[in-house]
């Protein structure tokens, strides 16, 4: 086992991002572009899809996450590969029964479009766990070139095809889900071809295999539950939708949750590198780097959020038909902040120091709270802004939570933080929502002004390291 050099470490970092990269602009061709030219309906079942085969990860039931925990600190030429090749073995198995079982159950049960959804997500099962298996492959041998390549070849792959159908001018929303689909294949050749010997070859016993598989279960499912659990917190308020509004009301609302989504799009590229590295670093190091990652983050997202408002006026021209969707993306936007430090941070550190049940319990307590709240928001009050507040108000609290149990394992405190950004998030949410767009704008900016004022320290000792790095 090796550690890893701050070299390489900055070289993970620019190969992930440059996947990011790519990742964000089909998102922005498929987010911004796409609803430009099918019809809403179209989109809001493209955007079932998106939501439902986003949960098919699930299905592997903790295998990969326990891989994951369980093999990190092994460089690739250290890795067992008759052992994880009977774990892909197990996995295959396992993702096929339930592949074919949902595509039974469509062609049996349902109406022509949610036929259709089901029978893509059913094949996302198979396909997109061997994607993730692949890319956790990469992502404990901390080989985050070749994930790079794989990611950015997926992405791009889908992108052209998406662009070539919009081109061609079809407007049924099961094309861009087949594409979607074969862009995952492309994927796992790919992967195939990095790491043909960790596919094919001889497997270790079956007892051996179930036994392995059992062990990997038991470390990955905290870990499993815990991350999926999180996700419902958004995708579970957008099911929420689904079932109460018709589908013009999840289009416009999933529009919304999907611009979100492009801001977030670079911290998974940081999240991918970063825990890997964290499992290589001293322990005496990550005190210091939680705080000032942490402040890196802060500041740059809530100086990116002021991006709402002349984006917000791009979009009313570009989107006119969406023009709803951005009353919504005002509430839901203050999430880049919340989901920011609990993906790259929180569940980062806690993995690190190996707390995966601090992780469940915190986020099944917010999972339960939210639902309740999104069924009380839906069915009783009938109130799409409380929904969307609630969503807001449970992220924000799960990452409260969760920093203050990092904050103990690691012995810092930044309580006074946390009321800066509470006030922060409602300054904008108030002035997005209730002024006019570029009154609400100046508001916001001098709201940011006097955050920096506040946070001058930091700033300066940030750009300070930068020139020192530089020298």
């Amino acid at each position: 086992m090796k550690t890893l050099g701050k070299k390489n470490l900055i070289k993970n970092f620019a190969f992930s991002f440059l996947a990011q990269a790519i990742s964000l602009l089909v998102s922005f061709v498929v987010n911004l572009v796409v609803p430009k030219f099918i019809s809403e309906y179209q989109y809001a079942y493209w955007q079932m899809y998106v939501l439902y085969v986003g949960y098919v990860g699930v299905l592997h039931f903790g295998l990969l996450d326990g891989m994951l925990l369980r093999y990190s600190q092994y460089d690739y030429e250290e890795l067992d590969k008759k052992l994880v090749r009977s774990q892909f073995a197990f996995l295959m198995t396992v993702t096929t029964v339930i592949a074919a079982v949902g595509i039974i159950t469509a062609m049996l049960a349902l109406g022509e479009s949610y036929r259709l959804i089901l029978i893509f997500v059913a094949v996302g099962v198979l396909s997109k766990n061997i994607v993730t298996y692949t890319s956790y492959l990469f992502q404990i041998t901390n080989r985050i070139k070749k994930y790079a390549i794989v990611a950015i070849s997926q992405r791009a792959f889908f992108g052209v095809a998406t662009v070539v159908l919009l081109a061609a001018g079809v407007k049924d929303f099961y094309w861009f889900c087949i594409a979607d689909l074969v862009g995952d294949l492309f994927a796992i050749a790919l992967g195939f071809a990095f790491n043909r010997d960790l596919y094919l070859g001889s497997l270790i016993s079956f007892r051996d295999t179930i036994r392995e598989a059992g062990s990997n279960i038991g470390a990955g499912m905290l870990l499993l539950i815990a991350n999926w659990s999180s996700m419902l917190l958004v995708g579970g308020a957008k099911m929420m939708v689904q079932w109460r509004w018709d589908e013009l009301v999840f289009g416009q609302v999933s529009f919304s949750f999907s611009i979100t989504n492009l801001f977030l799009s670079f911290v998974s590229a940081v999240s991918v590198v970063l825990f890997p590295s964290l499992k290589r670093m001293e322990p005496e190091k990550l005190p210091g780097l939680y705080k000032n990652l942490r402040e890196a983050i802060s500041l740059v997202l809530f100086f990116a959020m002021i991006f709402y408002f002349p984006g917000c006026w791009i979009l009313k021209k570009w989107l006119p038909a969406y023009e709803a969707s951005l009353q919504y993306l005002c509430i839901l936007l203050p999430l880049i902040i919340f989901s920011s430090k609990v993906g790259l941070l929180t569940d980062n550190y806690l993995k690190a120091y190996r707390k995966e049940k601090q992780m469940l319990i915190v986020n099944l307590i917010c999972v339960a709270l939210a639902f309740g709240l999104f069924a009380f928001s839906a069915y009783v009050l009938n109130n799409m802004t409380v929904l969307l507040v609630s969503v807001v108000f449970v992220i924000m609290l799960r990452s409260v939570i969760s920093e203050i149990i990092v904050m103990k394992t690691i012995k810092i405190k930044i309580v006074a933080d946390f009321i800066i950004e509470i006030v922060m998030t409602v300054a904008f949410i108030g002035f997005a929502k209730m002024l006019p767009l570029w009154i609400g704008c100046g508001a916001y900016t001098a709201a940011l002004l006097v955050y920096f004022a506040i946070k001058h320290k930091t700033i300066k000792n940030f750009f300070t390291g930068l020139r020192r790095k530089r020298q």
